[in-house]
């Protein structure tokens, strides 16, 4: 194993994107694998690389990293982007769990059925204005920053969090000063600036030609 950091997934955003996007903000270079036929999968099972047969899969310090939280978590504490104490963290990880809570229901809707999509859409921008970013709005009326003085893992995937819901609902964002002014700061950094530029890591939103793949690579889940 190399001493590069290199992701093993597929070309498109899923459970890694938010990883990129951590290794983006603490300036680690990386290389990708990207997982394009069975047979790719299937070596990564026969070589013992998958703990739970599962990606996202990351080879970091002569480690191969499984569980998307989990190498969040490492790549956090290993860069500086977890707080300075344990009460820090705690706070950290709630804010985290949040914005995952609201990137898993948009992960959802991008393979809804075309019939149920709009409403899916409704069901996210309520949850997004009535249980989240009030939160984050709040965290933010009296820092720069989530916790703390100093960028944390939490400012990442917030960031991350409300630019994929901007996406799919441009103006949600509208009735939050706090969170648009925090976007901005963020933006502004110059790893996140060069993170966000064209021809990054950074992926598009998912199209059915990555769900094609997927569903290839991962046939035995969609049998």
């Amino acid at each position: 194993m190399s001493g590069k950091v290199v992701l093993h997934y597929f070309n498109g955003r899923g459970k890694m994107e938010s990883i990129r996007w951590l290794l983006a903000a603490a300036g680690v270079e990386f290389e990708e694998e990207f997982l394009t036929k069975r047979e790719h999968y299937v070596k990564l099972l026969d070589d013992g690389a998958l703990m739970f047969q599962q990606v996202p899969l990351v080879e970091i310090d002569g480690m191969q990293l499984v569980q998307s939280r989990a190498i969040m978590n490492y790549i956090a504490g290993k860069y500086n982007l977890y707080g300075k104490d344990l009460k820090e963290r705690a706070l950290i990880d709630m804010y985290t769990e949040g914005t995952i809570d609201l990137m898993d229901t948009i992960m959802l809707w991008t393979i809804e059925t075309p019939e149920n999509k709009q409403k899916q859409l409704s069901n996210i921008e309520q949850k997004a204005k009535e249980r989240f970013l009030p939160v984050f709005e709040k965290g933010l009326a009296n820092s720069d920053f989530l916790v703390g003085n100093q960028l944390s893992r939490a400012d990442v995937h917030l960031l991350e969090a409300t630019l994929t819901l901007q996406e799919i609902l441009p103006t949600i964002l509208s009735t939050f000063p706090k969170i648009q002014a925090f976007q901005e700061r963020m933006k502004a950094l110059p790893r996140i600036s060069k993170f966000l530029q064209p021809g990054s890591a950074r992926k598009p939103p998912t199209n059915e030609e990555v769900m094609k793949t997927v569903k290839e690579v991962l046939s035995h889940l969609f049998k």
